[in-house]
């Protein structure tokens, strides 16, 4: 993934699909959820993930709201798999069974990451370690996939040194783990205090690496500095909401806001381009890190300059063979 990234510019590392806006959940810091939206029917997922395939895609990610709500989903890992994608999935754990597990480990998925907030349940979040403890351990009996234990500190959680068991529970079991750092509730940078930081030092000293733990953004945000880089949202990193448009992240929703059905090659080469203004500012761990394979070439501009590709990319590997 990494090696056809750094040859090939023009089509998208990562992909984060919606397969239903509902949630069996209603964590504070959270605004991706409802309690009224039902599964987008499969034929249309189907349809979107031949789309993201037909992109250039190299990885599509399930989530919502809780991807588990969706009675189909094994079918939708299973086609992402069919196009040879690696297929990853998002969700709170609340809804794994045995045979959930085992269906998955048929249908291929890759990669699956679970949030835990916190070791008990609290007015910020239900996702403790105390309810999912037993999911865990049959994640650890059952699963055929990579599992990742992703906890958060910041904004709104009250006990970061929760954050430390998690962990340690996430590494006894064979599990690799993340941190997540929330910004505060108007979206502003907001420096973690003294526990926070003395809580990251200790989690950064802890468990298994990843492609994740090699970036200095998190020092940045540790610190609420803003950060100077090229974030490529809209190209390399889509985000494709319920209704099928393509948005730059959960959090920046509404541009491009084009139907991925009509999402082309020339998006993506503008958007590639294009310099965001919330880029600074922003904690989304994912696109930092689909961005990072780009951080050394193409120069951003504004929208009046946007087209202007003054990069000589080396040859595309993409469909088609076309540079």
């Amino acid at each position: 993934m990494i090696a056809r990234g750094l040859l090939d510019t023009r089509h998208p590392i990562l992909a984060h699909l919606i397969v239903t806006r509902r949630c069996n959940l209603s964590c504070a810091y959270c605004n991706e959820y409802d309690r009224v939206s039902g599964p987008v029917p499969l034929a249309v997922l189907i349809e979107r993930v031949d789309r993201l395939a037909a992109l250039g895609t190299q990885i599509i990610t399930l989530s919502g709201g809780e991807p588990l709500l969706h009675p189909e989903l094994e079918q939708v890992v299973a086609r992402v798999r069919r196009h040879g994608l690696l297929a990853g999935l998002i969700t709170n754990a609340y809804l794994l069974t045995e045979s959930r597990i085992r269906a998955l480990n048929r249908a291929g998925l890759d990669h699956m990451q679970v949030s835990i907030d916190n070791l008990q349940p609290d007015a910020v979040s239900k996702k403790s370690l105390r309810v999912l403890e037993p999911k865990l351990r049959m994640l650890a009996r059952y699963a055929e996939f990579h599992v990742n234990v992703n906890a958060v500190l910041g904004s709104g959680v009250p006990r970061p040194e929760d954050a430390l068991e998690v962990a340690r529970r996430a590494v006894e079991l064979g599990f690799s783990f993340t941190v997540g750092i929330l910004h505060g509730p108007d979206g502003r940078l907001v420096p973690l205090g003294p526990r926070e930081r003395e809580v990251y030092e200790r989690l950064s000293d802890m468990g298994r690496v990843s492609y994740s733990r090699f970036h200095h953004f998190r020092r940045n945000l540790v610190e609420g500095r803003e950060n100077q880089w090229r974030c490529r949202a809209g190209a390399r990193y889509l985000y494709i909401c319920e209704d099928g448009l393509v948005h730059y992240c959960s959090q920046r929703r509404g541009r491009p806001g084009k139907p991925l059905t009509e999402y082309s090659v020339e998006d993506l080469r503008r958007e590639f381009y294009l310099e965001k203004p919330c880029a600074p500012r922003c904690t989304l761990a994912c696109v930092h890190q689909v961005s990072l394979i780009d951080a050394w070439r193409a120069p951003q501009r504004g929208e009046e300059g946007f087209g202007r590709p003054d990069l000589v990319t080396l040859p595309s590997l993409g469909p088609g063979g076309q540079a």
